[in-house]
């Protein structure tokens, strides 16, 4: 569809009338769902269901990302008039993707959330399709995890973040956005021995054999050194991608709750998601972006473009793996 054909279109959230193509609409108008794509609870055919969870009651520190979601689409609407740059495939071309709106839970009763978001996320598994979820903060991934190792079995975690969120915590019942991994792991739905964390930065006594790239080795070493040792410990193995923002620098993405300095710039996250083009990915998820603390909105800037390499991830493994 061209600018022209654009003219005689009404918010395409609503009306596209298919659920590949690249989207010609302003971007300072409409429904912002992700990427332009068309808003459906249809799952028939469909290969990425974009979905959001707006809850941050498991934070440590500052709230405010339930707000992350509308953010982050809000931002992505000025990312689908061309293909993403450095990619040779074009996720919106590719894939049949939707956006499913956001999960629906009574903010009251806190203890519900985990099983009733699995169910959400097992019912999208369960037509075939992938997940891309926008957070909310870092305890919605553990839940999610536990719907894609049902049908994966243990997965391989590809960890991007400030913080390990390994910390011991051996009461289930508590949610708790700093030791969720710890639990994933315990409870045998995460491989650690063939999972990485990119971009740690805050101290543990046990990374619960998680292999670790931190911050500093990414700056020393360079994103090259760094894609080869993630591919060599990820191999063919399925594999979840979680991307925390407050991987990113402050200076970056000052919007989120638990910012630590010396984090990884935007240009050496990009680089390395697009250069580990080819891994087994199932889904991916990104987090803690949070409106509130970034009055210029360079945090959901940030997220809606790592979600959107996490479509292009998809789309090359669909691509090149069938």
């Amino acid at each position: 569809m061209g600018l022209e054909d654009a003219k005689s279109q009404v918010d395409l959230a609503f009306t596209a009338d298919q659920r590949r193509g690249l989207a010609f609409e302003n971007a300072f108008g409409g429904a912002t769902s992700f990427l332009r794509r068309r808003y459906t609870k249809d799952l028939t055919g469909v290969d990425v269901a974009v979905t959001g969870v707006p809850f941050d009651q498991a934070v440590t520190h500052r709230p405010g990302t339930r707000f992350g979601p509308r953010a982050i689409r809000e931002a992505s609407s000025l990312q689908p008039f061309d293909p993403p740059y450095g990619w040779p495939i074009s996720p919106l071309e590719a894939l049949d993707i939707i956006d499913y709106g956001d999960l629906a839970f009574d903010y009251a009763k806190t203890a519900d959330f985990p099983d009733r978001l699995t169910a959400h996320i097992r019912t999208i598994l369960a037509a075939g399709a992938a997940s891309v979820t926008l957070g909310g903060d870092h305890y919605i991934t553990f839940p999610i995890l536990r719907a894609y190792a049902e049908v994966f079995g243990p997965i391989s975690l590809l960890h991007f973040d400030a913080h390990c969120d390994t910390w011991k915590d051996d009461d289930f019942t508590r949610i708790d956005h700093g030791t969720m991994f710890y639990k994933a792991v315990k409870s045998g739905i995460v491989d650690p021995a063939t999972s990485v964390q990119v971009g740690i930065r805050t101290h543990n006594d046990d990374f619960l054999g998680v292999n670790v790239i931190d911050a500093r080795e990414v700056h020393e070493t360079g994103t090259h050194a760094v894609v080869e040792k993630i591919r060599g410990i990820l191999g063919d193995r399925p594999v979840y991608l979680t991307f925390d923002i407050d991987a990113l620098d402050p200076a970056f993405a000052p919007g989120t709750g638990t910012p630590v300095w010396g984090g990884l710039a935007s240009w050496q996250a990009a680089a390395i998601l697009r250069d580990l083009a080819g891994i087994d990915i199932k889904g991916g998820d990104v987090v803690e972006v949070s409106p509130p603390y970034d009055t210029t909105g360079a945090t959901a800037i940030a997220g809606a473009h790592v979600a959107h390499e996490i479509l292009c991830l998809l789309a090359w493994a669909k691509g090149h793996r069938g």
